[in-house]
């Protein structure tokens, strides 16, 4: 009603619980009844936030069915809908530790049951996550996991930033777009979680004090052999916390970028390019790869201008929609950005393409070529001497 909406629904806090042996249809369990809660078992519980129309997030589905399907689990949702509904964010806020609190009281009858906090997940998203923060705060820290969707400043042991943290591609850049211009970005947390449950996509992540660095190509050593491996965004980054253990204080802040559509992995390459214009030359590459099936992935590297210099190696990150296992052809086009003035030459003495997904692969190579500014070469690429670096 419209009373509802401007005035909040009552907090009426419901558990829901899904296992692998009721996995589509959730039984309403309390700190009294637990119904098929096996306390030896991880168990995961999943926290929404606001919703100002009262209706079921579109993602809850997949996401109890994910978990399932990765691991043998309590999957509980907490489902605060009443309370939740409301179209003024303060009221809906506001009710946001009686949440935790409700949750905190179940928690402890779980103790006393047998469970442990170690095997206690909480997944929180938007107000959810300050829920979940609420109730790790009342245990002091010593809950097993907290993952938090949606939100932009640092505050966990290693905190994702996709495409930098602020607009996710393939989401409306102006308030054309409707509803979804005020909920895409926001929400795309969610959907990047959920493609880390998916066996076709790890998207993987690199420490970094800086999206720029990142995108520079200058944190990616952990893909590297012998080095510590990179952190697995979503259900498997605490694969990573080994590592965390090292890092004083144990925080970092990992960046990398993503594709417009599920399930937005991005591959990532570095193309090393040797020149020997006498003079120095400034601008972006776009290379594009293609296999023998006719499969076509291309990579702009145009986020800031490369600077090529006699005998000089630049080692750029290209980052591709599609992984192709065996490039047939490449192509580059050189370009400085100038619409009017003289066209420029960029002369290639090496160019060299390596994987960082798959650093076993063999490196491509190609020698001598001369591009021509905004003119597309294609050519065939061979492979490099193995023992060149």
């Amino acid at each position: 009603s419209f009373h509802s909406a401007v005035v909040g629904t009552g907090l009426n806090v419901k558990l829901m619980l899904y296992t692998r042996k009721n996995q589509t249809c959730a039984q309403v369990i309390n700190s009294t009844v637990f119904g098929n809660l096996n306390m030896t078992k991880k168990t995961t519980f999943i926290v929404h936030g606001f919703r100002p129309t009262g209706s079921p997030p579109v993602w809850m589905e997949d996401l109890v069915q994910g978990l399932l399907n990765v691991e043998d689990m309590n999957v509980v949702i907490v489902d605060w809908n009443r309370g939740a509904t409301t179209v003024i964010y303060n009221h809906a806020s506001s009710k946001t530790r009686k949440v935790a609190n409700v949750l905190k009281e179940f928690i402890d009858q779980m103790l006393v049951k047998g469970a442990s906090l170690d095997n206690i997940y909480i997944i929180g998203v938007s107000l959810g996550a300050h829920i979940a923060g609420f109730v790790g705060k009342m245990y002091n820290g010593q809950l097993g996991r907290i993952t938090a969707l949606g939100y932009r400043e640092p505050l966990g042991n290693i905190d994702f930033y996709p495409n930098g943290g602020l607009d996710q591609p393939g989401c409306p850049k102006t308030i054309l777009g409707g509803l979804k211009y005020f909920k895409c970005d926001h929400q795309r947390s969610v959907y990047l979680y959920l493609s880390s449950l998916r066996e076709n996509c790890s998207i993987t992540a690199y420490p970094c004090d800086s999206y720029r660095d990142y995108r520079n190509g200058k944190c990616v050593n952990c893909g590297i052999p012998q080095k510590e491996s990179c952190p697995l965004l979503g259900y498997y980054a605490d694969n990573w916390k080994e590592y965390l253990k090292q890092r004083n204080p144990p925080m970092t802040k990992a960046f990398f970028d993503t594709a417009e559509e599920k399930p937005y992995c991005i591959y990532h390459y570095f193309v090393d390019i040797i020149t020997w214009n006498k003079n120095i030359r400034r601008g972006s590459i776009t290379i594009k790869l293609k296999d023998k099936a006719g499969n076509i992935t291309e990579s702009k590297i145009n986020h800031e201008p490369a600077i090529f210099q006699k005998y000089h190696q630049v080692s750029l990150l290209a980052r591709f929609n599609q992984d192709l296992d065996k490039v047939s052809t490449i192509s580059l086009v050189f370009s400085t950005g100038s619409v009017i003035g003289p066209k420029y030459k960029l002369r290639v003495l090496r160019m060299k393409l390596r994987s960082l997904a798959h650093p076993e692969r063999p490196q491509l190579c190609r020698y001598d070529l001369v591009l021509m500014e905004n003119i597309e070469n294609v050519f065939q690429p061979i492979l490099c001497p193995k023992l060149q670096m």
